[in-house]
Protein backbone atom coordinates (compact mmCIF):
# COMPACT_ATOMS: atom_id res chain seq x y z
CA UNK A 1 0.00 0.00 0.00
CA UNK A 2 0.86 3.71 -1.16
CA UNK A 3 2.87 5.23 2.29
CA UNK A 4 0.79 8.86 1.74
CA UNK A 5 -2.22 6.40 1.42
CA UNK A 6 -1.35 4.56 4.98
CA UNK A 7 -1.30 8.42 5.86
CA UNK A 8 -4.05 9.22 4.98
CA UNK A 9 -6.01 6.00 6.51
CA UNK A 10 -4.50 6.55 10.07
CA UNK A 11 -5.44 9.91 9.86
CA UNK A 12 -8.67 9.54 9.39
CA UNK A 13 -9.00 6.87 11.59
CA UNK A 14 -7.28 9.26 14.85
CA UNK A 15 -9.81 11.73 13.88
CA UNK A 16 -12.17 9.47 13.92
CA UNK A 17 -11.49 7.85 17.28
CA UNK A 18 -11.00 11.36 19.12
CA UNK A 19 -14.42 13.10 17.56
CA UNK A 20 -16.42 9.97 18.30
CA UNK A 21 -14.85 9.38 22.14
CA UNK A 22 -13.70 12.51 23.15
CA UNK A 23 -17.57 14.06 21.73
CA UNK A 24 -19.17 11.23 23.03
CA UNK A 25 -17.90 11.64 26.83
CA UNK A 26 -19.10 15.36 26.50
CA UNK A 27 -22.13 14.35 25.56
CA UNK A 28 -23.02 11.89 27.37
CA UNK A 29 -21.62 14.05 30.85
CA UNK A 30 -23.24 17.45 30.09
CA UNK A 31 -20.53 18.71 28.98
CA UNK A 32 -18.57 17.68 32.33
CA UNK A 33 -15.62 20.72 32.62
CA UNK A 34 -12.93 17.93 33.86
CA UNK A 35 -14.12 14.87 31.92
CA UNK A 36 -14.46 16.74 28.60
CA UNK A 37 -10.98 17.59 29.10
CA UNK A 38 -9.42 14.32 30.35
CA UNK A 39 -11.18 12.77 27.04
CA UNK A 40 -9.79 14.90 24.72
CA UNK A 41 -6.27 14.59 26.27
CA UNK A 42 -6.49 10.71 26.80
CA UNK A 43 -8.01 10.25 23.23
CA UNK A 44 -4.63 11.67 21.89
CA UNK A 45 -2.48 9.99 24.27
CA UNK A 46 -3.82 6.50 23.00
CA UNK A 47 -4.27 7.61 19.18
CA UNK A 48 -0.34 8.96 19.50
CA UNK A 49 1.11 5.42 20.62
CA UNK A 50 -1.12 3.60 17.55
CA UNK A 51 -1.63 6.05 14.52
CA UNK A 52 1.10 8.01 15.61
CA UNK A 53 3.98 5.32 14.55
CA UNK A 54 2.02 5.71 10.99
CA UNK A 55 1.53 9.23 10.34
CA UNK A 56 2.92 10.88 13.44
CA UNK A 57 -1.16 11.55 14.51
CA UNK A 58 -1.90 15.07 13.52
CA UNK A 59 -5.45 14.80 13.59
CA UNK A 60 -5.74 18.33 13.34
CA UNK A 61 -5.45 20.50 10.68
CA UNK A 62 -3.76 23.08 12.96
CA UNK A 63 -1.23 20.94 13.68
CA UNK A 64 -0.13 19.56 10.27
CA UNK A 65 -0.06 23.62 9.49
CA UNK A 66 2.14 23.82 11.69
CA UNK A 67 3.93 21.00 10.52
CA UNK A 68 4.09 22.40 7.07
CA UNK A 69 5.37 26.04 8.13
CA UNK A 70 7.94 24.37 9.86
CA UNK A 71 8.87 21.70 6.77
CA UNK A 72 8.36 18.85 8.28
CA UNK A 73 5.61 17.99 5.50
CA UNK A 74 4.57 18.67 1.64
CA UNK A 75 2.40 20.51 0.99
CA UNK A 76 0.90 17.56 -0.86
CA UNK A 77 0.76 15.55 2.42
CA UNK A 78 -0.54 18.55 3.94
CA UNK A 79 -3.14 18.45 1.63
CA UNK A 80 -3.80 14.74 1.79
CA UNK A 81 -3.76 14.85 5.66
CA UNK A 82 -6.31 17.81 6.05
CA UNK A 83 -9.00 16.06 3.90
CA UNK A 84 -8.61 12.94 5.84
CA UNK A 85 -9.03 14.38 9.06
CA UNK A 86 -12.06 16.02 8.14
CA UNK A 87 -13.53 12.64 6.19
CA UNK A 88 -12.58 10.78 9.49
CA UNK A 89 -14.34 13.73 12.12
CA UNK A 90 -17.26 14.02 10.19
CA UNK A 91 -17.54 9.76 10.46
CA UNK A 92 -16.82 10.15 13.92
CA UNK A 93 -19.27 13.18 14.80
CA UNK A 94 -21.93 11.57 12.66
CA UNK A 95 -22.06 8.33 14.07
CA UNK A 96 -21.69 9.86 17.61
CA UNK A 97 -24.86 12.10 17.24
CA UNK A 98 -26.86 9.34 15.28
CA UNK A 99 -26.39 7.30 18.30
CA UNK A 100 -28.07 9.78 20.73
CA UNK A 101 -30.32 10.54 18.73
CA UNK A 102 -31.27 6.50 18.40
CA UNK A 103 -31.42 6.89 22.49
CA UNK A 104 -33.59 9.29 21.97
CA UNK A 105 -31.47 12.14 24.21
CA UNK A 106 -31.23 15.19 22.86
CA UNK A 107 -28.08 14.71 20.43
CA UNK A 108 -25.29 16.74 21.82
CA UNK A 109 -26.78 19.48 23.75
CA UNK A 110 -25.34 22.88 24.15
CA UNK A 111 -23.38 21.88 27.16
CA UNK A 112 -22.00 19.45 24.71
CA UNK A 113 -21.55 22.02 21.80
CA UNK A 114 -19.43 24.16 23.84
CA UNK A 115 -17.33 21.25 24.94
CA UNK A 116 -17.05 19.49 20.90
CA UNK A 117 -15.38 23.42 19.61
CA UNK A 118 -18.26 25.74 18.96
CA UNK A 119 -20.34 27.67 20.91
CA UNK A 120 -23.84 27.93 21.07
CA UNK A 121 -23.16 31.23 23.03
CA UNK A 122 -20.16 33.33 22.97
CA UNK A 123 -19.52 33.40 26.27
CA UNK A 124 -16.65 35.89 26.62
CA UNK A 125 -15.88 38.65 23.97
CA UNK A 126 -18.05 37.96 21.25
CA UNK A 127 -16.18 36.81 18.01
CA UNK A 128 -13.26 38.85 18.82
CA UNK A 129 -12.66 37.18 22.40
CA UNK A 130 -13.02 34.19 20.61
CA UNK A 131 -10.55 34.18 18.18
CA UNK A 132 -8.39 35.59 20.45
CA UNK A 133 -9.33 32.35 22.83
CA UNK A 134 -8.93 29.89 20.14
CA UNK A 135 -5.42 31.56 18.17
CA UNK A 136 -3.51 32.15 21.91
CA UNK A 137 -4.72 28.13 22.61
CA UNK A 138 -3.81 26.87 19.81
CA UNK A 139 -0.57 28.60 19.54
CA UNK A 140 0.23 27.11 23.32
CA UNK A 141 -0.90 23.28 22.16
CA UNK A 142 0.90 23.47 18.32
CA UNK A 143 4.16 25.11 19.96
CA UNK A 144 4.15 22.55 22.56
CA UNK A 145 3.72 19.83 19.62
CA UNK A 146 6.63 21.31 17.35
CA UNK A 147 8.93 21.26 20.57
CA UNK A 148 8.25 17.87 22.35
CA UNK A 149 8.14 15.42 18.29
CA UNK A 150 11.73 17.38 17.60
CA UNK A 151 14.78 14.68 17.67
CA UNK A 152 17.00 16.92 19.27
CA UNK A 153 14.21 17.67 22.30
CA UNK A 154 14.85 13.97 23.46
CA UNK A 155 11.14 13.08 24.26
CA UNK A 156 9.95 10.48 21.34
CA UNK A 157 9.12 7.85 24.27
CA UNK A 158 6.66 10.57 26.33
CA UNK A 159 5.40 12.65 23.46
CA UNK A 160 2.18 11.53 23.36
CA UNK A 161 2.06 11.86 26.79
CA UNK A 162 2.84 15.45 27.24
CA UNK A 163 0.80 16.30 24.22
CA UNK A 164 -2.50 15.02 25.67
CA UNK A 165 -1.46 17.02 28.92
CA UNK A 166 -1.19 20.12 26.87
CA UNK A 167 -4.52 18.82 25.08
CA UNK A 168 -6.38 18.06 28.42
CA UNK A 169 -4.76 21.70 29.78
CA UNK A 170 -6.14 23.94 27.07
CA UNK A 171 -9.56 22.35 27.01
CA UNK A 172 -9.57 23.03 31.11
CA UNK A 173 -9.40 26.92 30.62
CA UNK A 174 -11.32 26.84 27.57
CA UNK A 175 -13.97 25.38 27.61
CA UNK A 176 -16.32 27.64 29.35
CA UNK A 177 -14.83 30.48 26.79
CA UNK A 178 -15.85 29.31 23.53
CA UNK A 179 -15.99 25.24 23.97
CA UNK A 180 -12.32 25.07 23.11
CA UNK A 181 -11.69 24.10 18.86
CA UNK A 182 -8.12 24.20 18.29
CA UNK A 183 -8.97 21.69 15.46
CA UNK A 184 -11.14 23.06 13.03
CA UNK A 185 -11.72 19.43 11.83
CA UNK A 186 -13.70 18.77 14.94
CA UNK A 187 -15.33 22.46 14.12
CA UNK A 188 -16.65 21.05 11.12
CA UNK A 189 -17.64 17.68 11.79
CA UNK A 190 -19.87 18.84 14.66
CA UNK A 191 -21.04 21.73 13.12
CA UNK A 192 -22.30 19.73 10.03
CA UNK A 193 -23.92 16.98 12.06
CA UNK A 194 -25.24 19.57 14.10
CA UNK A 195 -26.88 20.68 11.11
CA UNK A 196 -27.90 17.07 9.91
CA UNK A 197 -28.96 16.11 12.99
CA UNK A 198 -30.40 19.04 15.02
CA UNK A 199 -31.76 21.00 12.20
CA UNK A 200 -29.75 24.13 13.50
CA UNK A 201 -27.38 25.99 11.46
CA UNK A 202 -26.16 28.09 14.27
CA UNK A 203 -22.68 26.27 14.61
CA UNK A 204 -22.35 26.16 10.62
CA UNK A 205 -22.70 30.33 11.08
CA UNK A 206 -20.09 30.23 13.60
CA UNK A 207 -17.54 27.54 12.17
CA UNK A 208 -15.56 30.21 10.47
CA UNK A 209 -13.59 31.52 13.85
CA UNK A 210 -12.78 27.73 14.82
CA UNK A 211 -11.02 27.49 11.69
CA UNK A 212 -9.53 30.33 11.14
CA UNK A 213 -8.45 31.35 15.09
CA UNK A 214 -6.38 27.29 15.09
CA UNK A 215 -5.12 27.97 11.78
CA UNK A 216 -3.75 31.22 12.77
CA UNK A 217 -2.81 30.03 16.35
CA UNK A 218 -0.82 27.09 14.38
CA UNK A 219 1.14 29.93 12.14
CA UNK A 220 1.88 31.82 15.19
CA UNK A 221 3.51 28.53 16.89
CA UNK A 222 5.19 27.85 13.34
CA UNK A 223 6.74 31.45 13.44
CA UNK A 224 7.96 31.08 17.12
CA UNK A 225 9.24 27.77 17.05
CA UNK A 226 11.79 28.87 14.31
CA UNK A 227 12.92 31.86 15.51
CA UNK A 228 13.32 30.71 19.09
CA UNK A 229 13.91 26.72 18.91
CA UNK A 230 16.28 26.51 15.66
CA UNK A 231 19.48 27.13 14.66
CA UNK A 232 20.40 29.32 11.51
CA UNK A 233 22.49 26.71 9.50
Amino acid sequence: MNNLLKKAIAECIGTFVLVFVACGVAGATGGSLVATSLAFGLTIVAMAYSVGRVSGCHINPAVSLGCLLTKRMTAKEFIVYVISQIAGGFLGAALVFGIFKMAKVSPLGDACNYAVGFAGKLTTGGIVGALITEIVLTAIFVYAILNVTDEKAGTGKIAGIVIGLTLTLVHLIGINLTGTSVNPARSIATALSAAIYNGTTDALAQVWMFIAGPLVGAAVAAVLYKAINTEKE
